[in-house]
């Protein structure tokens, strides 16, 4: 199963590290996949949720794509991504219950049904941790992935 940071943080909400390159890095070091935030603008690739933050180029999200989880948070982004489908895992989504990556995994909206292609997104916003180890799913995304990884 995939432990997924949330943004890139490992033990609880960390809004000045969120969607940090060096954050992305220390998440994949430490053998965590991560959910980023990506945006496009002038042909510019920014992470960040609220606004681009962190610019970043096409090797940088290619030499750790198989570690990302890639939130186009802009149909520029998006769009930009479709033709490199197989090499990215990304998807776009508001708060559709469920949207599916490129990849063909269920990413589903925090409190939704889930199955074993299922991503279940922020479960500490609605559930009991400990819950997880009963569930059958694909992967986890959370700002504690260090506790779920302990748990499980």
């Amino acid at each position: 199963m995939k432990i997924i940071a949330h943004r890139g943080n490992l033990e609880g909400p960390n809004n000045l590290a969120e969607n940090k390159p060096s954050q992305i890095d220390l998440c994949i070091n430490n053998s965590f996949d991560v959910e980023i935030d990506l945006r496009r603008n002038k042909n510019r690739f920014y992470l960040g949720h609220d606004k681009p933050e962190y610019e970043v180029d096409i090797d940088w999200l290619s030499e750790r794509s198989e570690f990302l989880w890639i939130h186009c948070k802009d149909l520029d982004a998006f769009t930009y991504l479709l033709p490199h489908k197989s090499n990215f895992n990304f998807f776009w989504h508001q708060k559709d219950d469920y949207t599916l990556t490129s990849k063909h995994i269920i990413w589903a909206y925090p409190g939704q049904t889930i199955n074993a292609n299922s991503v279940i997104v922020m479960p500490e916003s609605f559930m009991d941790l400990t819950d997880l180890k009963e569930m059958e799913m694909y992967g986890v995304c959370s700002d504690y992935p260090k506790k779920i990884k302990k748990l499980l």
